[in-house]
């Protein structure tokens, strides 16, 4: 029944996409941006006191849904309608290729200016005066890791939890893209929602990582994993990217700026620079291994599910 549901709700996906309106995860992060600005005040950012309304914060805004997710699945009948629909938000395998295709057809067509507005809706970097070959490494890179956070991650913790874990999952990467940062505002706050994002992922970012190494260059994605991934500020996109790098024939990391500020990041993979033409075999990548997982869902190979 599992491998049905989320046939289903991947089928949703690619016919539908994001919703265009009210969409649950927009209200969802106003809600935490109110209580955010309520509860992490400029005299409260500092040490214990800020941790411990961090992780107050993430439960209260995830455990209440998760729980109802869980009893809106228990529904006869409505139960697995719901399953489809909560897996189809927590998805995003075809707006992450419609994002990354506008950012290949800008560089194609020679304007930059608008590659970098559109690469921008993809990474928190600064884009005003990246080149096109930043813009393309920028998509790239962000269609690698954002193939965990929105399709293996989802698909795996739908796989081991129903409707409430992708909720689970979908609500604490939400967080973490919102307060997961080591900025002085949020370096106390948000330490419980980059901890549990980092605790959820953790299975299904080496997961995604193989999945790259099976469909790709195998032999340089497992030896980038293995070598590379370390020294990546991130414990799980560290395997991911590196293994996608690899498995691309990718050059990809090196130092990025992020408001204002540039940051030495290590080098992932082994090739030559990405381009324009590279951003759609990453995200065929992603898209070969969900289907991958579909199959997998369906021989009992996952979880049995």
């Amino acid at each position: 029944m599992t491998a049905i549901l989320a046939v289903a709700a991947v089928l949703l996906d690619g016919l539908l996409g994001e919703p265009r309106r009210f969409h649950p995860l927009v209200g969802f992060g106003r809600l935490a941006e109110a209580l955010e600005a309520r509860w992490n005040s400029s005299l409260g950012r500092q040490g214990i006191r800020a941790r411990f309304l961090g992780v107050i914060a993430v439960l209260l805004l995830t455990a209440p849904f998760t729980v109802f997710a869980a009893w809106l699945e228990s529904i006869p009948i409505f139960g697995a309608a719901f399953g489809v629909l909560a897996l189809y938000v927590a998805l995003g395998l075809k707006s992450l290729g419609e994002h990354a295709g506008a950012v290949r057809d800008a560089l194609a067509a020679g304007d930059l200016f608008e590659a970098r507005r559109r690469v921008g809706y993809m990474v928190s970097r600064d884009t005003g005066d990246m080149k096109s070959g930043d813009v393309a490494r920028a998509a790239v890179e962000s269609v690698l890791e954002n193939g965990n956070d929105a399709v293996f991650g989802a698909l795996f913790w739908f796989a081991l939890g129903g409707a409430p874990g992708a909720v689970l999952y979908r609500l604490a990467n939400t967080l973490d893209a919102m307060w997961g940062y080591k900025s002085e505002r949020f370096f106390y706050f948000g330490w419980a929602a980059a901890r549990l994002d980092d605790a959820l992922n953790y299975v299904p970012a080496r997961l995604a990582a193989l999945t790259y190494a099976l469909l790709g260059d195998a032999r340089q994605a497992l030896y980038c994993w293995r070598t590379q991934a370390g020294g990546w500020d991130s414990p799980n996109a560290g395997p991911v990217m590196a293994s996608g790098a690899g498995a691309l024939r990718l050059a990809l990391g090196g130092p990025a700026r992020y408001r204002g500020e540039w940051h030495a990041r290590p080098a992932l993979g082994y090739g030559y620079p990405p381009g324009a033409a590279d951003i759609p075999h990453a995200v065929a990548l992603v898209r070969r291994g969900a289907r991958l997982w579909l199959a997998l869902f369906f021989t009992g190979g996952l979880f049995g599910a």
